[in-house]
């Protein structure tokens, strides 16, 4: 059979999601999630994510794929697994999928949350980017505006990535804030890697006046990573959901 995970956890001790081969000293989620799901189903046990998050990233809802000829009970056995987690990473739910559905290539969208302060506040440390200049939130609103106009995001991608195009589809993009923090909320079918993160600076400095709507719109035509803002931290960034067709789960 194979499973759907739903799982949560915060990336400051971790190097990213996938097992780093070149570099095996390191700590990643998905190796210390395979570990877990093979000691629980006693059998080497693989797991495959929707995405691949950087080191530093966190998640609310991550989904992860993983096989056994194992019998579940499914809320008993979540219980279970997160007995052999770490404080830091959660197992949330779990659900029978069909047998070829993959949590990557299956989903239709991804939603990522980016936290930023105005002010310092030592219980959001490694969970928010500390920006202390004035920041024109209408400014950074009207730039997101232009990215449903346009459909390639290579500026905002890390250079020398494997992937065959650099089309995003943007179902959803905008700013919100509640006292001191500010949220920017993004929706796409897929994301490249880096992207929410170079958005994010791009915006903070059309935000800052740094950059003007019609400059940042350049940006974007240019299909340039140079010309693009700085990645921010990635200990604001979260990625919050995963949707997925009803007819693959059974």
């Amino acid at each position: 059979m194979r499973y759907f995970l739903d799982i949560s956890y915060v990336g400051t001790r971790y190097a990213g999601w996938q097992v780093q081969n070149k570099t095996p000293h390191v700590t990643t989620i998905q190796q210390v999630l395979s570990k877990a799901l093979s000691t629980i189903l006693r059998c080497e046990t693989e797991c495959f994510a929707s995405g691949r998050t950087d080191a530093g990233v966190h998640a609310t809802h991550q989904i992860v794929q993983f096989d056994t000829t194992h019998p579940i009970q499914l809320h008993r056995w979540v219980i279970k697994l997160n007995s052999l987690l770490p404080h830091d990473i959660v197992a949330n739910t779990i659900q029978v999928v069909k047998s070829d559905a993959s949590a990557r290539f299956d989903a239709e969208s991804r939603t990522y949350l980016y936290k930023i302060s105005t002010e310092r506040n030592p219980f959001l440390v490694e969970r928010a980017l500390f920006v202390y200049k004035s920041i024109n939130i209408h400014l950074m609103n009207e730039a997101t505006k232009i990215l449903f106009q346009h459909e390639d995001f290579q500026a905002f991608s890390k250079v020398h990535t494997d992937v065959n195009h650099f089309i995003c589809h943007i179902k959803k993009a905008e700013w919100t804030h509640e006292d001191n923090l500010l949220y920017f909320t993004i929706q796409a079918n897929r994301f490249l890697r880096g992207m929410v993160r170079t958005i994010v600076g791009t915006l903070l400095d059309v935000g800052s006046g740094k950059t003007s709507l019609t400059e940042f719109e350049k940006i974007i035509l240019q299909r340039d990573r140079k010309k693009a803002g700085h990645a921010v931290s990635p200990s604001g960034l979260y990625l919050t959901n995963v949707e997925y067709p009803p007819n693959i789960y059974l």
